[in-house]
Order: C-alpha cells, then structure tokens, then sequence
C-alpha cells in the first residue's frame, strides 16, 4: 500500500511539473513573440504610403498626373493612382510655388497637405485654414484643381 501511495505521489509530482514546464514553455512563447516584432519593426524602414488619391476618382487623378507629367518631371504610367512618384512631383511643383519645405519624398503628409492648400485657397475655392488636414474642404477644392 505504501508503495501505491509513493506512485501516486511520484505521478502526480511529474503531472504537476510537466504543467509547470508547459505553462513556462508558453509563457516564454507568448512573450518571446512580441519582443521579436518589436525588434522588427523598430529596425525596418517607414515605408511610404502606396496611394493617396484625397478622395480624387481615378479620372481626375489620372488628370492630375498628366499636369505633373507635363510641367513637374514626373514619368511613371499615367494610371490614376496617386503614389510615391506622383507626390515626390507634386512636391517640386508646391517647394517651387506654394511654400513646401519638406523632402522630396512622396509622402503626402502634413507639410505636403499644407502647401496644397496654400495652392487650392490662391485658385480653387479653398476656404479652410492651411492645417495640414485633408479634410472635406481640401478634398472638393482638390476635386476642381483635377477637373
């Protein structure tokens, strides 16, 4: 009988230690997995947004591509998809006239929104603050720049 109490007690200690084990195993797991995202996404590039048409169809897009194409280098496929290569040309046009200061870098953000409303208030109806947002009233002024 005391031999069957000692099995018991040698089965129930290595149940409970293989529990241990996998809740350690997981434990470390769980937490292993996002220190490596982490790791990741700290050590990788900002990548650019691949397109930001600003609510523009891809007919007057594909028009504001054409201008660009026309006057502000820009040589990429006339496809009505404002991407890195669209912007990095509006850029030039708005560093030249519209007061940009930022990089050439594609990115529509808040210095690119800033200059294009400096450009829609001066000849397409823009009435909003020059707030970098690109909001409804930036979007209709945009729309008649492209049409």
């Amino acid at each position: 009988m005391r031999s069957h109490a000692l099995a018991r007690t040698i089965v129930s200690l290595t149940a409970v230690a293989g529990i241990a084990a996998g809740s350690l195993a997981a434990a470390g797991t769980g937490y292993a997995a996002p220190a490596t995202a982490a790791r990741t996404a700290v050590g990788a590039p900002t990548a650019v947004l691949a397109t930001e048409n600003f609510g523009l169809t891809t007919a007057e897009a594909k028009n504001v591509q054409e201008f660009l194409a026309d006057y502000w280098g820009y040589t990429d496929s006339i496809d009505g998809q404002l991407g890195t290569n669209s912007w990095k040309a509006f850029q030039r046009c708005l560093k030249t006239y519209w007061g940009y200061t930022g990089a050439i870098d594609g990115d529509p953000g808040t210095n690119t929104i800033k200059a294009l409303q400096r450009l829609l208030k001066d000849d397409y109806g823009y009435t909003g603050a020059i707030d970098g947002i690109a909001g409804a009233g930036t979007r209709a002024a945009f729309k008649r720049f492209a049409a």
